[in-house]
This record gives structure tokens, sequence and C-alpha cells, in this order.
């Protein structure tokens, strides 16, 4: 009778550990998958929306003062109206929810299904307009979304099995986007928690490896911008350009994070009401000035900037004018607050290349690409003061292990000048847009802005 048993038994028993795998890896290697796939064909749509764009306002650039406020202003009120959480980079909210109290209910406001078709099809319809934002950030905030919906295949979830999956998703995201492994993993540990957590590190690098090799699968093993080429060795004098790329790099993005964090500042408070009130006029408002922005400049700011940066880079095609970079940032600067998803990664390079190219100009005995590649590390560096990110992410893109030690200098250099004037950017609005995720009170740009708009609407009530 034992042995007519023994079968079932074991049956019962394989059903059981395949269950516990399934559980213990098989849900963490689905959802890292997925987020592969998300990270490849958002990318793909992203580079159709821009093209179909561009399509649209050839030979009759004056369409770009239709197209681009109508999608913008129809975009923000439909952020506004069903997936508000969507909004920016995505990078805020998850530093938002990874650092809240564990019993915050507001992450399933913050990720989640409704997130992730807001994220990918808003941010589309902003790229479709031309503005001026990267799919990088976004793909951060999708990843995390489908990690968190893996949450269903578990019996029971706990709020540090969420923000486990939150963190693997969002650093998979960053890896798939940029093709950059090495810098997904530092993302997460310098950015995102801004700690090291031993149990944690298998299921970062699982995710990572798993996201990487859906993206090599599809995409190819190819480089974000492609091989430079640059000298492996330079003359001590080299050490005056990369000081002086770092300081201009780390003064512009501190005046960029300024201009993101204290609107109140340099917005007139009626201005404000209509974003607070009346998003489908803010939006389209926005949207024309990029538009004017793009026509005046010939077209070198519309999208993320991508091909700017890589012809640049590459110093190959034409050069851009001398003023994009001052162009591109303030593209960017209206792009952002319209409050459409949409990321800083890609712009920001972008306008660091712009900044390297003048600092080419004026140090021309040395290669373009080594200086344009300084700036770009110097920028995003500024911008994010997450140093050891910026300087992986942009060597892993380039291959430029011959620049490690420059881009390392420029990017510590270039966060501590911006340091000087303003905290890190996502961490700053995390603390404002959402809740203080590190116990610190919201910071005071937002208490400005919101009682400009209180004060202007109580004006206009009286």
């Amino acid at each position: 009778m034992h042995a007519r048993y023994r079968p079932a038994a074991l049956w019962r028993l394989t059903r059981k550990e395949l269950h516990r795998s399934w559980l213990n890896y098989g849900v963490l290697w689905v959802g890292a998958i997925l987020v592969g796939l998300a990270a490849v064909q958002f990318a793909n749509w992203a580079n159709e929306a821009l093209a179909i764009f561009l399509g649209w306002i050839d030979g009759r650039v004056w369409l770009a003062l239709l197209i681009t406020p109508a999608l913008t202003g129809g975009a923000v009120w439909m952020t506004r109206k069903w997936f508000n959480g969507s909004e920016g980079s995505g990078i805020p909210q998850v530093i938002a929810v990874l650092h809240a109290p564990p019993d915050d209910g507001r992450i399933g406001r913050l990720f989640g299904l409704r997130i992730l078709i807001g994220k990918i099809g808003l941010g589309l319809m902003g790229m479709l307009g031309g503005l001026t934002l990267g799919r990088e950030g976004p793909t951060v905030h999708v990843g995390a979304s489908i990690m968190y919906e893996m949450r269903r295949f578990y019996p029971r979830v706990t709020p540090r099995m969420q923000r486990l999956l939150l963190l693997a998703g969002s650093a998979a995201g960053l890896s798939g986007a940029f093709n950059t492994p090495l810098a997904g993993i530092l993302f997460a540990i310098e950015e995102l928690t801004r700690s090291f957590e031993t149990r944690t590190n298998g299921v970062l690098i699982t995710s990572i490896v798993f996201s990487g090799l859906v993206s090599l699968a599809l995409a190819g093993n190819y480089l974000y911008f492609g091989q430079i080429s640059a000298p492996h060795i330079f003359p001590l004098a080299f050490v005056i350009p990369v000081v002086i790329s770092a300081v201009l790099c780390g003064l512009a993005g501190a005046a960029f994070n300024l201009a993101l964090l204290k609107p109140a500042r340099w917005i007139p408070a009626r201005l404000l009401v209509w974003r607070e009130h009346s998003p489908l006029v803010w939006g389209a408002g926005l949207g024309l000035l990029v538009a004017v922005i793009g026509i005046a400049t010939a077209g070198q700011t519309w999208g993320s900037g991508y091909e700017q940066a890589r012809h640049l880079l590459m110093n190959q095609g034409e050069q851009v004018s001398w003023y994009y970079p001052l162009a591109k940032w303030l593209a960017m600067v209206l792009s952002y607050i319209t409050g459409l998803p949409g990321g800083l990664f890609s712009p920001s390079l972008s306008i660091g290349a712009g900044f390297g190219q003048w600092v080419s100009q004026w140090f021309g005995q040395y290669p373009q690409s080594a200086l344009v590649a300084i700036c770009m590390v110097g920028y995003l560096a500024a911008v994010t003061q997450s140093p050891l990110t910026s300087f992986v992410i942009v060597m892993e893109m380039i291959n430029g292990g011959g620049l490690v030690i420059p881009l390392m200098a420029t990017a510590l250099i270039s966060s501590r000048v911006a340091n000087f004037f303003t905290p890190p950017l996502y961490e700053a609005l995390a603390e404002q847009k959402y809740f203080a995720p590190l116990g610190r009170e919201p910071q005071p740009g937002a208490q400005a802005a919101q009682a400009a708009v209180a004060a202007s609407a109580d004006e206009k009530a009286r």
C-alpha cells in the first residue's frame, strides 16, 4: 500500500518545490524579462514618435505652432484627470516610496497598471509634440510598475517585498534603457536608496541580468552613443579643461535644478494659478513656447537631443550652434514643468554635449569627443548629484575606459559645485510633490509656490 502512494507523495513534493522555486525565482525572472521588453519597445516607440513629428513639420514648420501646443495641452489635461502620479520622470516617485513609512498607503497611487499606461501613452504623446523629454527616466518608473504588478503572484506580500520589487524594477529599467548594467546597480544604490543591503544584492543583479539579456537579444550588443576615439594618456595640462568643464556644468545644472524646484521665483503668480486650475491652458501655453524655440533654432531643440549629442561626441556631421546648450536648457525646463511624463537623462546629456562643444573650441588642442564626454558627465552629475552613477553611465555608453579618471573628477567636482546651490533634484522633487521621504520638511520652494497660488486665487475671488 505504501508503495502505491509513493508516486503521489513524490508528485506533491515536486509540485511544492516547483511552487516555491516559482515564488523565489520565477516571478522575479518573468518580471525582469517584461521590464526588458518594455524598455526596448518604449525606445522604439519614442524614436518613431519624434520621426513622425519631424515628418509632419517637414517643409511646413509653422505646423509646430499648432501641433505642439495641442498635443501638450491635451496630454497635460489627461495626466491630471486620469493618470495623476505618472508625471515627470518617475524617479522621484520611486525615491518617495522607498523612504516612506512601511504602512504608507500611497504606493498604489504611484505604481501599477494605470501608471504604466499613462507613463508610456502620455509620454509618447509629449514626444509626438516635439517636447524636450527623455524616455530613460520614465523607463525606470515603467520597470518599477511592472515589478509592482508582479506582487499579485505572491500569496502574501510584505512592505519589504514591495520595496524590493520596486527597487529591482527601477534598476532593471535604467539598465535596459541605456544597456548599462553597472550603472543600473549604482543607480539603485546611490540615487534610489542612498545605501546598500546585501540581502537585496542578488535580487538587483538578477533583475538587471534578465532585463539586459532581453535588451541584448532584441537590440543587440550596442553602445548607446557609440565608440569614441580618444587617447588613453593626457598631459597634466588637461586638468585645466576638466576643471573648467566641471565648474561650467555644475553651475548650469544648479540653475536647472533651481528653475524646477523654485518656480515661484521666476513664474508670475497668475500663471501658477493656471497651472493649478487650467491644465489645458497651462500645457498649451508651454507647448507654444517650446514650438517657438524649436522654430527659432531651426529645429535643433526638438526631441530629447540624442542625435545632436551623438554627432558632437563622434565629431561627425554638422556641429550645433553656439547657443544650442542654452536653448536646449530652456526647452527642457519648459517641457518638464508641463507636468507630462518625461525624463531628464537624454536631454541632460545633450545639454552637456553642447557645453562640451564650447570647451573644445576653447581648448582645440584636445580631442572634441573627450571634452564632450566630460561635459556630458558633468552636467548629468550636477543635475542628479549622483557622481558615481553619472560617470559610469556615460563610460558604459561610449566605452570610455581611457577617460575614467577625467570623467570621475568631473562628476565629483560638478556635483559638489551644484550642491552649493541646490539639493539633489530627484530627492527634492520627491519631497515637494509627494511627501518627505527622509523625514525632512517639504522644500520651501513648494511652499512658496503654493502660497503664490493661494494669494492669487484670493485676489481673484475678491
